[in-house]
């Protein structure tokens, strides 16, 4: 599984079929269904086709419904909800085979004034301090290159992560981690592509910090783990070719359920982007 940031920026560009209606190609992951991030970001990037230029999204809501099909692209049909004086809202469904495998509702608005807080940024070592997984996964490759080429893959974003998982040895630990993040290329200041790019990485790393305290008991292949809805609150603008700091944490798992939640930051500590995210979390059925 290979992706560079060009392709990326690609696959986000969706081909008009007419008015209000999109179709976006897939990835193709090493898991066999569509990436959750991708969905996410293409949704977006059709709701932003509708919505007039001087407003950005504010959040968004979204349903994953179905798995969807590597094989097959991905309709967005959106519908135009309300265009008022500050917000705009848009509902967009992804469509395959005639039914819907994925919903969402977006806020977009206008800047405006208003008051300004922010939680404080984790104090904890900058970039420079963590391995790479790039590097991390060189040092793999040199003990176990069986584990190598089941782990590794070319993504868009580097990953520098203070709490190191150790491969062999899986240990319970708490729903808690700190994980620095940029785009390895450069691109465009645009606030609507930065936003997409935020909802793609947003899916990476947090349903897996609800399987953190329970890493002894979760064999690889025993459990069926998926997306089951996502939420996410755009704050400040920012670049994420530039290094942001990603705090994750899962407050519950319960009932087949993990729930986890993350705040990014960019490396001055302003709060970019808060996310949330319910997932299912079951033993398989032999």
């Amino acid at each position: 599984m290979h992706q560079t940031l060009p392709e990326l920026l690609d696959l986000l560009q969706l081909e008009k079929l007419e008015e209000n209606l999109y179709r976006g190609q897939n990835f193709q992951t090493a898991w066999q269904r569509v990436f959750g991030g991708q969905v996410l970001a293409q949704a977006l990037h059709a709701a932003y086709q509708t919505v007039p230029e001087d407003r950005f999204a504010h959040s968004l809501h979204g349903y994953f419904i179905l798995g969807g099909d590597l094989s097959l692209p991905i309709i967005y049909d959106v519908d135009t909800i309300r265009d008022g004086g500050s917000f705009t809202t848009r509902r967009v469904v992804a469509i395959q085979k005639g039914r819907a495998i994925f919903n969402m509702s977006a806020s977009f608005c206008k800047p405006l004034d208003g008051f300004n807080h922010q939680i404080e940024m984790p104090a904890i070592a900058g970039p420079a301090a963590f391995l790479s997984d790039d590097e991390f996964h060189e040092q793999i490759r040199l003990k176990d290159p069986e584990e190598y080429e089941r782990r590794h893959r070319e993504i868009p974003f580097e990953f520098r992560r203070k709490e190191r998982l150790d491969p062999w040895d899986p240990q319970d630990l708490p729903p808690l981690r700190h994980i620095w993040v940029k785009a390895k290329d450069s691109m465009l200041e645009d606030i609507r592509l930065q936003h997409q790019l935020l909802a793609y990485l947003s899916d990476y790393n947090l349903m897996g910090t609800a399987t953190l305290p329970h890493r002894s008991k979760m064999k690889m292949g025993d459990y069926y783990m998926s997306s089951l809805d996502h939420a996410m609150w755009f704050q400040r603008h920012s670049n994420i070719q530039d290094w942001h700091l990603f705090q994750f944490d899962s407050p519950s798992a319960a009932d087949g359920r993990g729930f986890s939640r993350g705040n990014l930051f960019s490396e001055t500590g302003d709060l970019v982007a808060s996310v949330v995210q319910e997932g299912l979390m079951v033993k398989r059925r032999k």
